[in-house]
């Protein structure tokens, strides 16, 4: 089995789509909330767009969460 490793942008993408659809809420309903259109939504979730972090904080407030950063 080859070992996939997903880059910083990838896992992000991953936990705020798998919340997304945790809440059982769709990419338009989101990027109604935050004021963007839907094909950002799209894009992001599928590694196509580099989000700003302002977009990202936007994103998750909009999911009722935080985004938390760390250096290692």
């Amino acid at each position: 089995m080859e070992m996939v490793c997903e880059t910083p942008q990838q896992v992000i993408a991953r936990q705020l789509r798998d919340v997304r659809k945790a809440e059982g809420m769709t990419q338009q309903h989101l990027a109604d909330l935050i004021g963007t259109k839907k094909s950002n939504i799209s894009r992001f979730e599928s590694g196509k767009y580099n989000p700003s972090v302002e977009f990202l904080v936007k994103l998750a407030g909009g999911l009722g969460k935080e985004i938390e950063f760390s250096i290692k």
